[in-house]
């Protein structure tokens, strides 16, 4: 197999592209590194594209070993045929590998391999021939043997059907066609065990789909429902059309004596033997393609929420709501450093809240506190209502903002927390975290496993592994787009850096705290364990403010540096033009991209990355996107009505529509069909995480906590 051309033809690149990506991921570099810094040599494949090819080639290679192993087995056993090897390099997918594998595979022993150490095999060759003009019966009769337990005529005639129905099970052919008539006719039904139980499955409880068209989510959710016992699931497939197709495949010859024996063993290996494998085969692969949507989806609502943009220069309030033990509240400087800490107890059953009141204006005074971080949990609602009362007492202006506080938890309890904070405990640790979600959101979340932030479907169902590489490969392409601050960087940011390893990035930490700030890139090759390939990889990512060299605050990569000088020179410019960010015309000054890039050696995609990156330097991608939404004052969901039209923050998104943060500390459903007057196959079609919205109450529903929400007519 050529993979090379199966990359491209797959991905819609030339072959040359995806030749080059395939040698510089062999060479160990980085897609981050790959997609912002060898453009020249992919021809601008970007980091979505090499994703995919990198998970494309894994399978490939392995479908490629897999081969390899079936035809040495094969080969081995004296039985590989010209044809055989041709379908088995021709075959596209492992499925179809196993099945070509399958006769030929080392047995345990069954019903089949049992009747043939009784000597049964040419007995069922008889009877496959079709071609005897006298009843089985007579033939059987040559085969009783006590010794080997054949001794009845009855136990002979079995014998050889159990050795028939497991070739008939075996033939590759017929599994790929009755395969392809379950997918395409057969139906999914489940039940519910107890159909008087209450539970979140009821719409499964008595289910039936056609397999073609069944949702990944459903698919999940039913997987779910039966893992848990409460629902009993089954494929239904289209049994007479099967038997038909085999009947046909089989019965070559009409012959009274041995048509009704074939049509018997055509049955029972069906239904016996190849039925329950390809059941288990469907919904399998049914299973991979609704996790790997999930996970597309998962991936993108991730990256959404990481790129959001920070809010600076505010000194923040970041608040974590409870009832018994109060609310933590901790206090956080523009840089992300904690100022003060403290619990108040504004909620039940303490109820202080004028106490609490007290000790908020003295923070807000002191500090300067313009900006309250509160956690979406228990008590939130309670707290907000303290906080809308309080502001309306100050003669400054503050707001409030509430954050989903989902991981905080789990990052609260974490040894990184407790490494960050040794002197905290959980709640302060937390409200910390929330304070610092609304900083820099990147920052902070990519302390929290992916998993836990909250942005999924169905995450703790899936293959895990699968989930954490694209989660992580996610979160390493917005720390790589966005950057780090050498000198500033926590090495739980660093280690998503390209060519950085957890090792490598506590050992920077451990070099800035021996050595104090860096003052040039290139010193991070005294880094222990950072050598030469990890400096390739890294360099253009990390960045040093008021260092030695102005190059080093931008995305410039070193190895760049030579014709970045060149071209300033070349313009009239000086690196002082550089450390004070007077570059704002340079594009304009270059006539002609194709000349300059041949005049300083360099190519010329490699140089309009130069320009834009000097003319913007260290420019923050999460600058376009939408800022959230900050609030003065409160909403409760017994103050929504029907028509109200509302602006809401979307805080996730999934396969039938999107939840929607409208201030009421429930969000609300907005359901695929609400989203847009034309038909749309995805809700990502139209939003994503942190998109600001518009959205008018449908209905709302107090007792199940439950909102209906539309975008469409406003």
């Amino acid at each position: 197999m050529d993979i090379i051309a199966k990359l491209a033809e797959e991905l819609g690149i030339r072959k040359a592209q995806a030749e080059a990506a395939v040698k510089l991921i062999d060479e160990g570099n980085t897609i981050p590194f790959i997609a912002r810094y060898r453009k020249e040599v992919t021809g601008s494949l970007n980091d979505e594209v090499l994703r995919n090819l990198f998970e494309r080639l894994g399978y490939l290679r392995n479908l490629q070993e897999k081969k390899e192993q079936a035809i040495a087995v094969i080969e081995e056993q004296g039985k590989l045929t010209p044809e055989l090897r041709a379908q088995i390099e021709a075959a596209e997918t492992l499925v179809v590998v196993e099945d070509l594998y399958r006769p030929y595979r080392p047995k345990r022993r069954t019903r089949a391999t049992i009747a043939k150490e009784k000597g049964l095999e040419p007995l069922a060759n008889v009877i496959a021939l079709q071609m005897t003009k006298e009843p089985i019966e007579k033939e059987a009769e040559k085969f009783i043997d006590s010794e080997k337990e054949v001794n009845t005529i009855q136990d002979a005639i079995d014998g050889a059907k159990d050795i028939l129905a497991e070739r008939i099970s075996d033939e590759a052919d017929y599994r790929i066609r009755i395969r392809e008539l379950t997918m395409k006719q057969g139906r999914i039904l489940s039940a519910a065990k107890d159909p008087e139980s209450e539970s979140v499955y009821e719409m499964y409880y008595d289910f039936d789909e056609p397999l073609a068209k069944l949702a990944g989510h459903r698919i999940l959710a039913i997987n779910r429902g039966e893992a848990e016992k409460v629902l009993t699931v089954k494929i239904e497939a289209p049994v007479d059309q099967i038997l038909n197709y085999l009947n046909k495949q089989v019965i070559t010859r009409d012959n009274s004596y041995t048509t009704r024996i074939l049509q018997e063993v055509i049955e029972d290996s069906y239904q016996r033997l190849i039925a329950p494998a390809i059941e288990r085969e469907i919904r399998s692969s049914l299973t991979e393609t609704a996790e790997d949507g999930a996970i597309k989806v998962f991936g993108k609502n991730l990256e959404q929420l990481l790129m959001q943009p920070p809010i600076a220069g505010q000194v923040v309030l970041g608040w974590d709501p409870a009832f018994r033990t109060g609310c933590k509240l901790a206090v956080v400087d523009p840089t992300g450093k904690v100022l003060d800490t403290t619990v108040i107890y504004p909620t039940a059953p303490q109820n202080k809240v004028e106490e609490a009141k007290v000790v908020l204006k003295k923070l807000i005074s002191k500090y300067h506190i313009t900006l309250i971080s509160l956690g979406n949990g228990t008590a939130s609602r309670e707290s907000e209502q303290v906080i809308v009362e309080l502001l309306k007492e100050l003669p400054v202006k503050v707001q409030y903002i509430i954050v989903n506080e989902a991981g905080a938890s789990v990052y609260s309890a974490s040894k990184l927390a407790t490494e960050e904070f040794p002197n905290f405990d959980v709640g302060q640790r937390s409200a910390t975290s929330m304070a610092r979600r609304l900083q820099d959101p990147l920052a902070e979340l990519v302390k929290i496993d992916p998993k836990s932030i909250g942005v999924g479907q169905y995450q703790h169902d899936m293959n895990q592994k699968k989930l954490s590489e694209a989660l992580g490969g996610v979160v390493e392409d917005c720390v790589n787009k966005v950057g780090v601050d050498l000198n500033t960087a926590s090495a739980s940011l660093m280690e998503y850096i390209s060519g950085i390893t957890k090792t490598i990035a506590k050992n920077i930490v451990a070099y800035r705290e021996e050595n104090g700030q860096f003052r040039s890139r290139s010193q991070l090759l005294k880094v222990a364990k950072l050598g030469p390939k990890a400096y390739e990889q890294c360099a253009g990512f990390m960045r040093i403010t008021g260092g030695k060299n102005p190059l080093d605050s931008t995305g410039v990569h070193p190895e760049s540096y030579g014709a970045a000088t060149e071209l300033l020179t070349s313009l009239g410019y000086t690196m002082e033009d550089v450390a004070q960010r007077n570059l704002a015309g340079i594009s304009k000054k270059v006539k002609d991209y194709k000349k300059t890039a041949e005049q300083l050696g360099i190519g010329e995609i490699t140089l309009k990355d130069i320009v834009k990156e000097l003319e913007k330097p260290a420019r923050d991608p999460r600058e376009d996107m939408p800022a959230p939404i900050l609030r003065s004052d409160v909403l409760a969901m017994e103050d929504l009505k029907e028509g109200m039209v509302l602006k809401g923050t979307v805080r996730n998104v999934i396969d039938f529509g999107a939840f929607v943060d409208i201030g009421v500390h429930q969000d609300g459903l907005v359901h695929i069909s609400q989203m847009s007057e034309k038909y749309i196959k995805h809700p990502l079609e139209v939003v994503s995480v942190g998109d600001v919205v518009d959205v008018k109450v449908l209905s709302v529903d107090l007792k199940k906590q439950r909102i209906a929400l539309t975008m469409k007519g406003i």
